[in-house]
């Protein structure tokens, strides 16, 4: 089961920040994301939400090879495959686009745009689901963040030490 993560910063730019070290945290293979999305609002209370993963360019990218391949394939069927090619590949680069446009992945769209909502102006917010984590190794590359923790699917202990953590103090595991 994953976990979801939603803290809130005071300034904008610190969500992007803290993503940021998380993807560096990622490539140490110390935290796995599933999803993360950062969410600013502008001092005119403007939501600009930042997606980690974009799903139209993904697609767009797999239906392009895979499309490209199944024109080749009939293309030789027709002994014409470079016709075949470009068609099956300019057909499968939209058709995943479009895909990738209507589709959802990891924290559910309205659930961000619902909480976005309570982030104050001028602010920002960054929402991580994370597949497993080293818990001891993360707190403490994030403890010099100033964050709140505005909401979570922890355990309270797991949410205790979180909350401790982006105060500055980062508590042990009690045995």
């Amino acid at each position: 089961m994953s976990d979801l993560v939603v803290i809130g910063f005071e300034n904008t730019l610190k969500a992007d920040e803290v993503l940021w070290r998380l993807k560096a945290l990622k490539r140490q293979q110390l935290i796995d994301l599933e999803d993360a999305v950062v969410v600013v609002r502008d001092e005119s209370g403007e939501v600009h939400l930042k997606q980690s993963i974009d799903l139209t360019a993904l697609d767009a990218s797999t239906g392009l090879l895979s499309g490209g391949l199944l024109g080749a394939f009939v293309g030789l069927l027709f002994l014409n495959p470079t016709a075949g090619f470009l068609i099956g590949s300019i057909l499968g680069a939209s058709a995943g686009a479009l895909s990738g446009s209507l589709g959802d992945y990891g924290i559910p769209d309205d659930f961000i745009k619902s909480l976005s909502e309570t982030v104050p102006p001028n602010s920002s917010a960054l929402f991580v689901l994370a597949r497993k984590a080293e818990p001891e190794k993360v707190l403490a590359e994030l403890s010099d963040v100033k964050g709140k923790v505005l909401r979570t699917n922890l355990s309270p202990d797991q949410e205790k030490r979180l909350r401790e953590a982006l105060a500055g103090y980062v508590s042990r595991p009690q045995q």
